[in-house]
């Protein structure tokens, strides 16, 4: 799928200035709540109307200001799947899917809610109405009422924010597999960094109303170029630095000399740490330091550290270690840590 979005919107106390162009098939945008993800969709689907700008997918253009286009949302192909999938509460399951089918014969259609029905799995709620479903089987009528017209594109609006963490994972194993299988685009925006990773090859990162980086969704996790996007894709540490040379950096807000790998660039002002690469260490190697524990929580399967340089009174770090992995000398006194030069990750403030 080729999109190309260049488009302005002002609303009362926010300005919408979203630009971006991929020839993507799975593409993400990854922002905190409130930045504008969810108009740049509705502004492609043609639900909201952009002040200025244009936009084209797949060499057709949806909507351009200067040439006074602006093709209805019914007639751009596009099946968006809202936060509560917006199913008609009045129409039973088999209604519902029926409603984009409207001009076809009626043997047509029929033919065609069937066949959504069985691969959706919803043989036997043809006759329940959307308060009788479960949320899965909302989900699955909202999408089998999206594929049922052949869209070309889908876009996905924060599609498991409204279910628990059980039904979640079940869910996104649901949607991956009937994703498999649909050969046209799709875009989700999401603000949880594990929905994006999970589903999208190329991602856009998202900031008050702005698209401030785009790359390969994995690239992007593993080597952010800005702050921000560090911040979004779950960095926790996040230090000023000066730089002492093309690989030595001192973080200042952690009292610690660091190597990198990477060289440092003149426009990199910060490093970035992530929790889960901080390692123990138990002999003298590269990026080593003596700690002590600030605080310490514990998940199931983990132990969650606040610590900091021993003797210190800087800033500090959080520091994410498997309970397989942890031992009982480092949760009651500390010890030492280290970092290798690859986890360093270099970022600039400046967008």
């Amino acid at each position: 799928m080729m999109i190309q979005v260049d488009i302005e919107k002002k609303f009362h106390g926010f300005k919408l200035k979203s630009k971006f162009m991929t020839d993507s098939d799975r593409i993400g945008i990854l922002g905190a709540s409130g930045c504008g993800k969810s108009m740049t969709l509705k502004a492609i689907a043609g639900i909201i109307t952009p002040d200025k700008g244009q936009i084209i997918v797949n060499e057709q253009v949806y909507f351009d200001s200067e040439r006074k286009i602006n093709i209805p949302p019914q007639k751009r192909r596009i099946g968006y799947l809202f936060q509560n999938y917006a199913l008609f509460p009045t129409m039973t399951v088999k209604k519902n899917i029926e409603t984009g089918l409207g001009g076809r014969k009626a043997s047509e259609i029929k033919e065609r809610v069937d066949f959504m029905i069985e691969r959706f799995e919803l043989t036997g709620l043809e006759s329940r109405y959307p308060n009788e479903l479960s949320g899965g089987q909302q989900q699955r009528v909202a999408l089998a009422r999206i594929m049922a017209y052949e869209p070309n594109v889908i876009m996905l609006d924060e599609p498991f924010s409204a279910l628990d963490s059980f039904l979640k994972d079940s869910l996104k194993m649901e949607m991956k597999h009937l994703l498999d299988g649909y050969k046209g685009g799709m875009l989700m925006v999401s603000h949880s960094r594990d929905e994006i990773y999970e589903f999208t090859n190329q991602l856009l990162i998202m900031d008050h109303g702005n698209i401030i980086e785009t790359g390969k969704t994995r690239e992007l996790f593993d080597k952010p170029y800005l702050m921000e996007t560090a911040r979004l894709t779950g960095c926790k540490n996040l230090s000023k630095i000066t730089k002492l040379d093309e690989n030595h950096v001192y973080a200042k807000d952690w009292d610690i000399t660091l190597e990198t790998l990477d060289k440092v660039c003149e426009d990199i002002t910060h490093v970035g740490i992530r929790s889960h690469h901080i390692k123990i260490s138990e002999k003298e190697e590269t990026n080593r330091f003596y700690f002590e524990i600030v605080d310490q929580s514990e998940t199931p399967f983990e132990y969650k550290y606040i610590i900091r340089k021993k003797g210190s009174n800087k800033g500090q770090m959080w520091w994410q270690v498997s309970k397989n992995k942890a031992n009982t000398f480092i949760q009651q006194a500390g010890g030492y840590l280290h970092i290798k030069p690859e986890d360093v990750m270099m970022l600039s403030s400046k967008t």
